[in-house]
């Protein structure tokens, strides 16, 4: 399935000079969605992974759907103040500035094996920090899969050691 066709693309935004590429005309076409989890599950499987891991919020639409059709867990990564427990925090680089990741401190047991999930991979500073938050707790990252990577950016550049799945590039 060519998941492109379900991708809409709304130029200048969110500000001038943006093309950004809507993956919620893939969601609501409910074969391209299953397509699309499908394609990840599979790629999961690959890797072994025993638990999923999504940042906030995007990461959550695609990684809890991979989680349940592989009868494994899912760990949120959110903004600071939003998980109610212990929580560990990763700081990463913005255009202008700095933001903050954080995850439950018992969310990964030493050893377990991650994949992570969202629906785009840009510059890689999420998905940087998110790794980083994974090892800290003595998780082995097995793969990251997103819907969308946007080649140009060079987010892949941020986490060389990390296998990557993309099912559309742009």
């Amino acid at each position: 399935m060519d998941l492109k066709q379900y991708v809409t693309t709304v130029e200048n935004w969110p500000k001038e000079g943006i093309s950004f590429k809507d993956i919620t005309t893939i969601m609501d076409n409910g074969p391209a969605y299953k397509y699309a989890t499908d394609e990840i599950v599979a790629y999961a499987k690959e890797r072994g992974a025993e638990i999923i891991v999504g940042p906030e919020a995007r990461g959550f639409i695609i990684g809890c759907p991979v989680a349940y059709a592989l009868e494994i867990g899912f760990a949120p990564v959110r903004k600071p103040g939003k998980l109610p427990r212990e929580v560990i925090s990763a700081d990463y680089g913005l255009e202008y500035g700095t933001d903050t990741l954080t995850m439950h401190k018992d969310a990964i047991k030493p050893g377990q094996k991650v994949l992570i999930c969202d629906d785009l991979l840009a510059t890689g500073g999420t998905v940087e920090a998110t790794v980083r938050l994974i090892e800290q707790l003595g998780g082995e990252v097995v793969g990251a899969a997103f819907i969308i990577e946007l080649v140009d950016l060079n987010g892949r550049d941020k986490i060389k050691n990390v296998d990557i799945k993309t099912l559309i590039q742009y």
